[in-house]
């Protein structure tokens, strides 16, 4: 009978009511154009530190370039699939059991080691077409490359590091294995995608992060003048470049040395396979999720001893000082690129009857923005010049002694401002800016690690003091700054005085206290100080009274007067940390059990 009834019951055809998408407000979204045409802070400080021919020179390049980082171009594609569609993933075992050891990273993460080799990114630094200027040429490249590349700068940094320290320790290499090096080399820098490598840099332990010295990774001397290391890497970036630097203790006739060499690793062998090398896992980190970065074991891995034996530490300095510029790159670059979406957004946006850009106080948070910006600019770029001359055997000693000091000041000073200004914009774009698929949030995620990678802001603040107590540095970065104070036109008389004043306070600093707790207050006021300076410098080449306007909104903001130990707290200070461990601690128990999330 149901049958019968489902044979002759005429069924009713319901159609499905025809959705419509009413008219609702779309709101325009912010675009980014040529980001090298439109950074009128960047061609600015080019034209005035870089001789007009050479800019003229690679103005095209540039132009060209500062297209291919927008949406209109590639890079960024390829960036946003590496980061949201296809993240490195690390497959430890076949199907069968074996062990593998092997990251897959995307198609797309190749693609961006291609474009940098073609791009010149490490090559422009060591062809040194431009002279001492080639530097400042090969950053500018970087800086607009790096907010499209989900942080491929991260092995270009260790790439463009490994470079810079073959090429300072060359002679000292065994003759057996100087043709492998000199290869490296020449893959690290060459502009062919096909022979182009990049490097990691394998020195963090459980043990020890800044503190290398703690480091547990041995290097046994075998008979034909190579070592064999065996330890655990807790970090290890970048964990599928060709080659590695690394840093362990030489082990001969069973007696493991106290200080540190450094080492030159194959991360492959010829097949392919791990050279000898263990991965136990992938880290889960908050932001370069696009980076390869694993915790690994080295099990009698190869190596060779690059440098002198025993001063690993400082053989191995020359990677930091190349990669710490690499870190601020990634910073500043963020910066810019969190400052045109804001900026371009707030010509489109209408609240509250009026244009963003009219509202006088959103006016003013992008305008702090911008001025962060400019002020790291403008020691990025003297930093990069400081660098080139170094590099090109035309740097004075005051030049070297700045470069020294400025370095690690230009990496915490734009570790910690590029974590403010890149969160400012997210929230100056609003609920969107929160949103993944804006691009906002990765820029966050990405900027965070620039405060820790490459040393803390705290270590970075002990660094500075490295070369003002070995090098009289305070001293010579006085008369450096005082110096030029002199030759800015009376206009600036004001501006000249009170960083003179600033000045005169480091100076009278209790050292024992501004290299110690407070070292961190010590450093930002030098910080502030010379890019206090450096913009002056600018008002005053250009004569435009909107750099004098920016140099005097600096002062405006930042304080240029170190807080001596007259200060209240400085005082306390002075007598002891007790009150700040009873502040942090008198409630601690350190038998509480480990907090798992």
């Amino acid at each position: 009978m149901l049958r019968y009834l489902n044979r002759t019951t005429k069924r009713k055809r319901t159609t499905a009511p025809k959705l419509r998408q009413h008219s609702y407000y779309q709101q325009a979204e912010p675009r980014l154009g040529n980001q090298y045409q439109e950074d009128a802070a960047l061609l600015s400080v080019m034209h005035r530190r870089i001789p007009t021919e050479m800019v003229q020179h690679n103005h095209a390049d540039l132009c060209r370039f500062g297209d291919r980082v927008t949406p209109a171009g590639d890079l960024l594609h390829l960036a946003r699939d590496c980061e949201y569609y296809d993240p490195p993933v690390l497959v430890s075992n076949t199907a069968w059991g074996r062990r593998e050891d092997k990251i897959r990273v995307s198609p797309s993460w190749k693609a961006l080691g291609d474009i940098s080799a073609e791009e010149g990114l490490i090559a422009l630094g060591y062809e040194r077409k431009f002279g001492e200027y080639s530097r400042l040429f090969q950053f500018i490249k970087l800086y607009l490359f790096t907010p499209s590349s989900s942080v491929y700068q991260c092995p270009l940094a260790m790439a463009d590091g490994a470079a810079r320290l073959i090429e300072l320790n060359m002679d000292s290499v065994d003759k057996r294995f100087k043709s492998k090096i000199k290869e490296s080399y020449d893959r690290l820098t060459t502009r062919d995608p096909k022979q182009f490598w990049t490097s990691g840099q394998w020195m963090t332990e459980k043990r020890g992060g800044s503190d290398v010295s703690q480091s547990e990774t041995t290097a046994e001397l075998q008979d034909d003048g190579s070592y064999l290391l065996n330890g655990y890497k807790f970090f290890t970036s970048a964990t599928t470049s060709e080659i590695t630097m690394t840093l362990g203790k030489i082990k001969q006739n069973g007696i493991v040395r106290d200080k540190l060499s450094t080492f030159f690793v194959e991360t492959h062998k010829s097949d392919g396979s791990l050279n000898n090398i263990l991965v136990h896992k992938l880290k889960k980190k908050l932001g370069t999720r696009a980076v390869p970065t694993a915790e690994l074991e080295l099990v009698n891995t190869p190596a060779t001893l690059i440098g002198q034996a025993d001063a690993g530490v400082k053989v191995i300095s020359s990677i930091l000082n190349i990669t710490r510029i690499h870190n601020a790159t990634h910073g500043l670059s963020a910066m810019r690129r969190i400052i045109a979406l804001a900026r371009d957004y707030s010509l489109r946006r209408k609240c509250f009857g009026a244009g963003l850009s009219d509202i006088p106080l959103h006016l003013r948070t992008l305008a702090d923005m911008e001025l962060e910006l400019r002020g790291t600019l403008q020691l990025w770029t003297d930093v990069l010049i400081l660098l080139g001359r170094n590099e090109c055997g035309t740097a004075t000693d005051t030049d070297n002694t700045m470069l020294r000091i400025l370095t690690p000041l230009l990496k915490l000073y734009n570790g910690k401002q590029a974590i403010s200004v890149v969160s400012e914009g997210l929230e100056a774009i609003g609920g969107t800016g929160y949103m993944e698929d804006s691009d906002c949030p990765r820029l966050l995620r990405d900027v965070q690690v620039g405060s820790i990678w490459e040393g803390t802001t705290n270590i970075l603040s002990l660094d500075v003091w490295r070369p003002i107590t070995k090098e009289n540095g305070l001293v010579v970065f006085s008369k450096e700054v005082t110096d030029r104070l002199k030759l800015l036109d009376s206009k600036f008389a004001s501006v000249a005085s009170r960083l003179g004043d600033g000045l005169q306070s480091l100076c009278n600093a209790d050292m024992k206290l501004a290299s110690g707790p407070s070292a961190r207050s010590f450093a930002f006021t030098m910080t502030n100080i010379y890019i206090g300076l450096l913009l002056a410098e600018q008002a005053n080449w250009s004569k435009s009274e909107l750099d004098a306007a920016t140099t005097n909104m600096w002062l405006a903001k930042h304080p240029v007067k170190y807080v001596s130990n007259s200060s209240d707290y400085d005082r306390m200070l002075a007598l002891g940390l007790d009150s700040e461990k009873k502040l942090l601690y008198d409630v601690h128990d350190p038998r509480r059990k480990p907090y798992h999330l």
